[in-house]
């Protein structure tokens, strides 16, 4: 199913849902489950600190076979990121998963399989948790120290798994939507998006898809970075932007 049908199916969800579980109306559990910045059902943040001139790029759903170009063009610019990883494609790929530690960024978990969470029992959802730890942290020795939900949208027993797996939850600030629209639009919404304390959400996969088209993401960082260091931003990856000081 792809990433657009699973949202569109999510308002009906959230609707019966809402109907079961006796909320107040299917609209303030849809901003529980959906709003970056709400925290009601499992702990996250959206954004950093803004004692800086920094951005966090992050990217979800890989690694992919094209990863490694986007590694290529990070160095270039200095620009350390965050790549929330799904462990089906961490053990496709751990040679790349390697490399993406191995140059410095950060390895968040992005659960083993990206389900979306809402309606799945806690038992299930700290499973795909606690699998895509243990596997990332086999393939690079890296633990992740942050999270961030497939969709972004969680859902009741995340706040348990995140914290019985000492994971801080992460959404954004800015979203590409990088898997839908052409490199100009992406460039322009992230360089509208872009603060202090900016946490911005690219993908380098599609969900679990083998060899992705990211052709999009890749440009439009392409063209991001250099706008982005001329504006005066730093880059740093998420545990450090979360941080009020940073040596």
């Amino acid at each position: 199913m792809s990433r657009g049908s699973l949202m569109s199916d999510l308002a009906h969800i959230l609707e019966s849902a809402a109907a079961s579980a006796g909320f107040v109306s299917a609209g303030a559990l849809a901003y529980a489950v959906r709003v970056p910045s709400c925290s009601w059902l499992a702990s996250s943040v959206s954004r950093g600190t803004d004692t800086r001139p920094a951005i966090a790029l992050t990217f979800d759903d890989g690694p992919s076979e094209s990863t490694v170009e986007l590694l290529e063009m990070l160095a270039r610019y200095r620009a350390p990121a965050t790549f929330f990883q799904c462990g089906v494609n961490v053990r496709r790929l751990p040679a790349v998963s390697r490399e993406v530690a191995a140059a410095g960024h950060e390895i968040g978990n992005h659960t083993d399989s990206h389900p979306l969470l809402a309606l799945k029992p806690s038992g299930y959802i700290y499973r795909e948790l606690a699998r895509a730890q243990e596997t990332i942290e086999q393939a690079t020795g890296q633990l992740p120290r942050c999270f961030r939900a497939p969709f972004g949208a969680r859902w009741f027993g995340l706040h348990d798994a995140q914290r019985n797996l000492g994971l801080t939850g992460v959404t954004w600030s800015t979203i590409a939507l990088d898997w839908k629209r052409q490199t100009p639009a992406v460039v322009s919404r992230l360089l509208h998006g872009a603060a202090r304390g900016a946490i911005l959400c690219l993908h380098d996969g599609r969900i679990l898809e083998r060899r992705p088209d990211i052709s999009v993401t890749i440009q439009a960082i392409r063209e991001l970075l250099p706008k982005l260091a001329e504006q005066g931003y730093l880059f740093e990856r998420v545990t450090d932007i979360l941080c009020p000081t940073k040596n």
